[in-house]
């Protein structure tokens, strides 16, 4: 357990690439055949800075809450910095969170939402890329889509982003913007601030173009709202929500207010 009567567990689960035990936070739902949240870390911080985020969801749905590591944030003072990022480790690190999870608990990807906001954005996506079929839907807010270019927009991350990819190679493998034939295979809700400071909207409406101009049927919705670089997990909990009441209908409508 994660300190006294605390509601988070850690569970430690084995990496299928490296075999590194790695340590999730997990919030267990109290009745059966609850969904399964994964929620994921910011840019620059771990899953620790998700503690109080995962217990307000958990305090909202009753669902079962993940929130996986994925080698550490994005940071040249991470001793892990070239395994974080969205490289090969992180990206199996969540997936075999999620089975783990779902094989303890018997849970269809029907019942699996991902949601992630800045770098969580970033992985986000990265996710729906790799693994299309193991979500029922992926809300990114705010994404960072493309490394190469984010690095030159925002020279603060700039060092941080180099300590994590040392090469253009990197740069293209770890950016979303290269993978728009493999996430159209998901179902996707991108939201962005237009005033965001830190990652520019452009970002996500380059990478929803390009998907829907290749892929009009692409299950990708995306919503440019008036604000800045955050996530409003009280709208991406509405998406979740409306699939398992079967009222997605009315989805474009209750996000663009």
């Amino acid at each position: 357990m994660y300190g006294k009567n605390s509601l988070i567990e850690i569970v430690k689960v084995k990496s299928s690439i490296d075999n590194s035990i790695e340590e999730v936070f997990f919030i267990p739902a109290k009745r059966k055949n609850a969904p399964l949240l994964v929620k994921l870390h910011t840019w620059s911080f771990s899953k620790e800075a998700e503690k109080k985020e995962i217990k307000n969801i958990f305090k909202s749905t009753g669902w079962n809450i993940l929130a996986p590591e994925f080698r550490g944030p994005n940071l040249a003072n991470n001793p892990r910095a070239k395994e974080a990022c969205g490289s090969k480790l992180a990206k199996q690190d969540i997936a075999d969170a999620v089975y783990f999870i779902q094989k303890k608990y018997h849970l269809t990807s029907k019942q699996v939402f991902l949601l992630g906001g800045s770098g969580g954005g970033h992985m986000a996506l990265l996710m729906a890329a790799s693994y299309p079929s193991l979500w029922s839907v992926v809300c990114a807010w705010c994404p960072i889509t493309d490394l190469n270019k984010w690095r030159f927009e925002n020279l603060h991350y700039k060092t941080h982003i180099e300590a994590c990819c040392d090469s253009k190679y990197q740069y293209a493998a770890r950016s979303p913007i290269n993978y728009i034939d493999e996430i159209s295979k998901a179902r996707v809700y991108i939201s962005h601030g237009k005033c965001d400071n830190s990652v520019p909207f452009t970002h996500s409406l380059e990478l929803y173009n390009k998907i829907i101009k290749k892929h009009p049927k692409a299950d990708i919705f995306l919503n440019i709202f008036r604000g800045g670089h955050e996530i409003k997990v009280k709208e991406a909990l509405i998406v979740f929500k409306s699939f398992l009441t079967a009222n997605s209908k009315k989805l474009h409508s209750i996000l663009s207010k």
